[in-house]
């Protein structure tokens, strides 16, 4: 969780939502890819750190199913992610804070647990969460705070 929080950091060097993903490799001891948002340094509204992690780790091993791999993320997934964890196929899902607003792995919604899927990832949730929410909560209290930056979700 300590690297995905430092993936979000760097999102808000560019103006992102600070939310950072990494993905681990079956045995857990090897980060396959990391992402951050950037939906505002790219303009791509489906640039959300789980999305782009994923996407890199698929690269990396040559394969669309993570089977085996954890995705580790400092906020719990929205529809788009948990959809694209299911997709994935990993196994495991770990997560810092909770997302009222817009979480789909067990708090608004449970998308990632749904039994009329194919897939249901393991989910961890709270892992340094008071961490992984500090940053959220002071990146929409700081200066930068604005229509462009709305609450993730």
């Amino acid at each position: 969780m300590r690297l995905a929080l430092d993936e979000a950091r760097r999102a808000v060097r560019g103006g992102d939502v600070p939310v950072g993903a990494v993905v681990l490799s079956g045995d857990g001891t090897t980060v396959l890819a990391t992402g951050h948002n950037e939906r505002e340094a790219t303009g791509d509204p489906t640039a959300h750190a789980e999305v782009l992690a994923l996407r890199r780790a698929a690269d990396r091993l040559g394969e669309w199913r993570l089977s085996g791999c954890t995705l580790v993320v400092t906020l719990e997934p929205c529809v788009m992610c948990a959809g694209a964890l299911v997709q994935s196929r990993v196994d495991r899902v770990v997560y810092g804070a909770r997302d009222e607003k817009a979480g789909a792995a067990g708090s608004l919604w449970d998308l990632v647990r749904d039994r009329r899927l194919n897939h249901r990832p393991e989910v961890i949730e709270g892992v340094l969460a008071d961490e992984c929410a500090r940053l959220l909560t002071d990146f929409f209290r700081g200066p930068l705070s604005g229509p462009r930056n709305e609450p993730p979700g």
